[in-house]
């Protein structure tokens, strides 16, 4: 039986999307401006030249770039090679959990609570339950910030209080960074998984825990971030699969994403090198029939986030490398798609996700896709693996 594998490249967006102005992000195009600053020379820190992923082109990526938003990425000519396109989403946000539901068939059939993005941003009520599961007679942050920049203001403060360091961001999102010695990872993980049934009956979409180790000015965020992240309103991809008697494997993130619903082997690791590993490893050695659903973060959190251009044209030129090491492991009848959940424009104002269009690009199969919708991904794969699938999408293969 043939195998599928769907892998998410974090934020990796296309640009183009019709409803981008609404969101603040009219012209945004994470992949596009990218190539355009590599271009021109302004990514020449631990690289240099034009952005270069030979691999991903040769399959359709500036093919599916230049439809999904009407821009030429310099130095992306190749003709596809394999399947390419773009999709677009229906779901209102530009967040994690939005866009893998949506990819995996499950559109958000609610509006998202969003924190103002004031200071203090979260309200008495909200604040005061953190007080009381974390123990503490306080919280230190309680605004909008990106992860990096309001540890660092903190962190001395919350060695000394012992108090939690809280904030959020455009997302729906709660997120509690603390020292993992000095406030304890179990003891943060504990309060955030106390704390997620509260703010989920809200519709908040995640809480997650942002540990980190070492000293102010010298700090490092760990690999034990834990996203206790919403239910999906409704069966995806991964139960659609799961109940057909097939397996599913969880690279990175997703597990927390989804709940772990539908979810058969869980494989995480420290960064996207250890997942990449895993992915190679089950390249070879995934069953017959079975899903593989992969989620590389390190594009969004590591370069999209703090706005880090070159730094996000170091880890795709990376990542390409990669890939044909990958395909190489498949097997005649697999299927592999390349996608994207957001878009987060390291060139953009601010440090939020951007609302965009994502690239499509598969291997396995030849041909253009058009613009389609993010559902459109899910019922490609189920059709490709023989399974019923269950939300509104249609196949694209």
């Amino acid at each position: 039986m043939p195998r599928a594998f769907l892998i998410v490249m974090d934020s990796v967006g296309a640009g183009g999307a019709p409803d981008a102005a609404a969101f603040g992000d009219a012209g945004a195009n994470t992949l596009g401006h990218i190539a355009e600053a590599c271009a021109s020379g302004r990514a020449d820190q631990g690289r240099s030249g034009p952005l270069r992923m030979p691999v991903l082109d040769g399959l359709g990526l500036g093919a599916a770039v230049e439809l999904a938003s009407g821009v030429r990425m310099p130095g992306f000519s190749a003709t596809p090679a394999g399947l390419w396109g773009a999709a677009e989403e229906v779901s209102r946000g530009k967040d994690t959990p939005s866009g893998h539901w949506e990819l995996a068939g499950v559109p958000v059939p609610w509006d998202w609570t969003y924190f103002p993005d004031t200071v203090p941003a979260f309200p008495p009520e909200i604040t005061a339950l953190v007080c009381r599961l974390a123990g503490t007679e306080g919280i230190l942050g309680n605004c909008h910030s990106s992860g990096v920049p309001i540890i660092e203001k903190h962190c001395a403060e919350h060695l000394q209080t012992g108090w939690p360091i809280c904030y959020t961001s455009a997302d729906s999102v709660f997120q509690i960074a603390a020292h993992e010695e000095a406030f304890g990872l179990e003891r943060l993980l504990k309060l955030c998984a106390d704390l997620a049934p509260h703010l989920h009956a809200m519709k908040v979409g995640r809480v997650i825990a942002r540990p980190f180790t070492g000293s102010p000015g010298a700090f490092k965020r760990t690999a034990n971030r834990k996203d206790f992240a919403i239910a999906p309103p409704g069966p995806t991809l991964l139960d659609w699969v799961q109940d057909a008697g097939r397996m599913t494997h969880a690279v990175g993130k997703i597990g927390d994403i989804f709940s772990m619903q539908g979810v058969g082997k869980l494989w995480k690791g420290k960064g996207d090198l250890d997942l990449f590993d895993h992915l190679d490893r089950l390249g070879s050695e995934a069953e017959p029939g079975s899903l593989t659903f992969a989620n590389f973060v390190e594009f969004d959190s590591l370069w999209g986030h703090p706005r880090d251009v070159a730094g996000y044209a170091r880890a795709l030129e990376w990542f390409d490398g990669k890939v044909a090491g990958f395909l190489s492991r498949l097997r005649p009848g697999d299927l592999a798609l390349f996608t994207a959940d957001h878009g987060n424009d390291p060139t953009w104002r601010g440090t939020d996700h951007t609302r965009e269009r994502v690239p499509v690009v598969g291997y396995g199969a030849v041909g253009a896709l058009g613009i389609r919708g993010f559902v459109d991904v899910a019922a490609s794969v189920a059709a490709h693996l023989g399974v019923q699938a269950q939300g509104p999408g249609r196949s694209f293969l």
